[in-house]
């Protein structure tokens, strides 16, 4: 949106500072612990402080924004243990999507899930981890959307926009995109045998995997 058509105050203002501000912590524009100053971020975005303030607001309410008593508001800091508890909801919620997915997804959809194997092989064997990791999260969005199941979704979204920094670093670790692709054939596999244990049981070996990584 251009400078000069930025709506500067009200319900728009808000929402068009909380989508910027989303958009630069999930894209790691703003590192973890950042101070976010409302009087900067409110000229960098053309909104006034008080649609800053509201935005950085919503974004705690989603896990990324920390605010400090008497010291303002920080992206957010994710421990490892923090990380390992949202990846063990995670688990449960993404493998109910993967059985799902095995019922309601189309063929058109299941190649869909076949195309993006082939395109994270790929991947891998050119070594392009940060090219992998952005398809690694597309698979995930693509089995959520597939499986119907709305609620999962939404509550999926806000657990892992929280993981985006240690997606990344997993993702640049030798020897790790390896063995997830082989996790995430294994769930894509299953989904096209349209077997729900099967991928239940795939996803959930995957993200044990996952958590194993995190702690090492």
């Amino acid at each position: 949106m251009p400078k000069e058509a930025r709506p500067s105050t009200g319900e728009q203002a808000k929402q068009h500072a909380f989508a910027q501000l989303r958009q630069a912590i999930l894209h790691g524009e703003m590192a973890p612990a950042q101070r976010l100053v409302e009087n900067e971020l409110a000229e960098q975005f053309g909104v006034t402080r008080a649609s800053i303030r509201a935005a950085l607001i919503d974004l705690e309410s989603q896990g990324l924004v920390e605010r400090i008593r008497n010291r303002g508001s920080r992206v957010r800091v994710v421990t490892v243990d923090e990380a390992v508890a949202i990846t063990e909801c995670r688990m449960a919620l993404e493998g109910l999507c993967a059985a799902k997915a095995a019922v309601a997804a189309s063929d058109e959809q299941l190649l869909q899930l076949t195309e993006l194997g082939t395109a994270m092989t790929k991947a891998v064997a050119d070594g392009e981890p940060v090219t992998y990791s952005d398809l690694n999260h597309e698979l995930h969005v693509r089995i959520r959307e597939f499986s119907g199941q709305r609620t999962a979704q939404e509550l999926l979204e806000r657990l892992n926009a929280q993981l985006v920094r240690h997606r990344f670093q997993l993702a640049l670790r030798p020897g790790r995109p390896q063995q997830s692709l082989n996790e995430h054939l294994a769930m894509i596999e299953a989904i096209r045998a349209r077997d729900q244990q099967a991928a239940e049981t795939a996803v959930r070996a995957h993200l044990t995997s996952v958590i194993e990584a995190l702690r090492n």
